[in-house]
């Protein structure tokens, strides 16, 4: 009974730290689907927990927080877009910057704006995304199996994480059952033929830079108003990073994206849990070791894996109508 409870939490932990991943890498699959390789999800993602925690903090509001956090990440989207759409920049470093530039004046306003060390003040339950009890899930508690897996499991998680998983079909049926999403693909394949066509590619990669940053503010806004209470430095901790890998390991389809997200959150919700045990003949596991086991398993998983994986075509090449 004891292992089945653990598995039960450690699984109830995984779909909490996963919503964050599946948003940002949706929102760079979006992104690359379209051309546009966006290495600037970690940055985003910051940005947009800074300002959902800074919004909620002088408001008191959850939703105020949530719009001030995907306000800023379209920001930052469109930004990146303008330099790899209409400047026809790098597009690595580009999000490279953002990420970087983002680092450091996220804690600097922090600082400047509540004198708290780079940090906001912490929130209360009114201006965060608390815990909702899903339909029947007192009365089912008490039913073997069904009660454990649907009030313990299913039930009991923030709003921001159900819309992460709604996010999944919403986004795989708009890339694939829409004119929309043909289009889309299509640019990120063949931008010439869609512009053959009379349809305007920049105009399809701003707006796919638009869905990017809606994602990744909502993404950062999870981590901030959703499963912490507050922004600190670097809270974002790579997992922009671990997106992008996502993405990646998912070939760019959303469903094996969204089990791909669904892996690393299953070793980050492990590595928690080791910490601190002692196993027989080499004792306890050191901290940092665990701590780095998410970002290991992202490296092996790409050198193992990323060759064999065909991106978009037109990912990540500026393109240049023919005059």
């Amino acid at each position: 009974m004891e292992f089945i409870t653990d598995i039960l939490l450690l699984s109830d932990s995984t779909l909490r730290i996963s919503a964050p991943l599946i948003l940002a890498a949706l929102a760079g699959l979006c992104a690359e689907r379209a051309g546009i390789v966006d290495i600037g999800l970690e940055g985003k993602m910051l940005a947009a927990a800074f300002g959902a925690a800074a919004a909620a903090a002088v408001s008191g509001s959850p939703w105020v927080g949530l719009f001030a956090g995907i306000m800023v990440s379209v920001i930052l989207a469109l930004l990146h877009g303008y330099v790899s759409i209409h400047q026809r920049g790098n597009q690595i470093v580009s999000g490279m910057a953002i990420n970087i530039m983002v680092a450091g004046l996220a804690p600097t306003l922090a600082n400047a704006w509540f004198s708290l060390g780079g940090q906001t003040p912490l929130l209360d339950n009114e201006a965060r995304f608390t815990a909702i009890d899903l339909p029947f899930a007192k009365s089912l508690e008490g039913v073997p199996m069904v009660g454990a897996l649907y009030s313990d499991l299913l039930s009991g998680h923030s709003l921001l994480t159900y819309l992460a998983f709604a996010m999944v079909p919403l986004v795989a049926w708009i890339l694939y059952k829409t004119r929309f999403g043909l289009r889309l693909r299509a640019v990120g394949e063949n931008p010439e033929a869609v512009d053959t066509a009379g349809i305007s590619v920049t105009l399809l990669r701003y707006q796919a830079m638009v869905i990017a940053g809606v994602l990744c503010g909502m993404s950062g806004s999870a981590l901030s108003t959703a499963l912490g209470a507050g922004f600190i430095r670097d809270m974002s901790a790579g997992k922009g990073f671990l997106a992008l890998a996502a993405m990646i390991f998912g070939r760019w389809k959303p469903v094996p994206t969204l089990l791909a997200c669904l892996l690393f959150a299953f070793v980050d919700a492990l590595q928690g849990r080791l910490q601190g045990v002692s196993f027989p003949l080499i004792g306890e596991i050191p901290v940092q070791f665990t701590i780095m086991l998410p970002y290991v398993i992202t490296v092996v998983i790409l050198a193992g894996f990323a060759g064999k994986m065909d991106a978009p075509r037109a990912s990540g090449i500026p393109y240049e109508k023919d005059r």
